[in-house]
């Protein structure tokens, strides 16, 4: 029983983790409108940029992200004497990012994962999750759509994940599979962008955007 009670426990602590939706919780913070009830209407630092604040934005990217880590993380630095080793890696990752797409403290309406997937990446290998962070950046500043450069950056991350293995980093079947399984999921969130993409209609990045709707925040 004790060898599965702390793998249990460490995915169900990384879900609570992951559910704190920081988009919103930064936003009532600085006193800015909810970042649901606007633009993509998505509680993502992207969204949250659209209110104006930059610094919300990075505040709001840099918690996600470090959601996603810290859970990834403890588990390699302290789980190996509680029986927590790399299945345990595969699922507390997966779970903060689930727990990110569908947050129990905030009805399971959650935001697309971007930053959260990163903190899982960067948790796994460090090398892993620069060499994704750097397919984003490099879409994103040539084509200027930040859902394009997510969309790029999933499909590369199991990729690389495989490609590079044994070289630049340790691989593990199972991590490999919570890589695909985030990388699914990171696509499947984006679906509106794809059909505004193939439409012509996605909002670049650095355009002007809309003010904020009035309205009581979906709490």
């Amino acid at each position: 029983m004790t060898a599965s009670f702390y793998p249990l426990l460490a995915t169900v602590a990384a879900y609570l983790l992951g559910s704190l939706s920081f988009a919103v919780i930064v936003s009532r913070a600085m006193g800015l409108n909810d970042p649901r009830t606007y633009g993509s209407k998505n509680p993502g630092a992207t969204n949250v940029l659209r209110s104006g604040s930059k610094a919300a934005a990075i505040v709001t990217l840099l918690f996600d992200a470090l959601k996603g880590w810290l859970p990834v993380v403890l588990v390699r630095w302290f789980g190996r004497p509680y029986g927590m080793e790399e299945g345990t890696v595969a699922l507390v990752g997966l779970a903060a990012f689930l727990g990110h797409l569908w947050p129990v403290f905030f009805r399971f309406e959650g935001g697309k994962g971007v930053a959260t997937a990163l903190g899982v990446l960067l948790g796994i290998s460090g090398w892993l999750g620069l060499a994704t962070l750097l397919t984003w950046i490099i879409i994103a500043f040539f084509f200027r759509y930040s859902s394009l450069a997510s969309l790029a950056a999933a499909l590369f991350a199991p990729l690389y994940y495989v490609l590079f293995g044994g070289v630049a980093w340790y691989t593990d079947a199972r991590i490999g599979v919570a890589i695909a399984v985030m990388s699914a999921l990171l696509a499947w969130r984006h679906r509106e962008n794809i059909q505004r993409l193939v439409k012509g209609t996605e909002s670049r990045l650095g355009a002007k955007k809309s003010q904020p709707k009035a309205g009581a925040p979906r709490a």
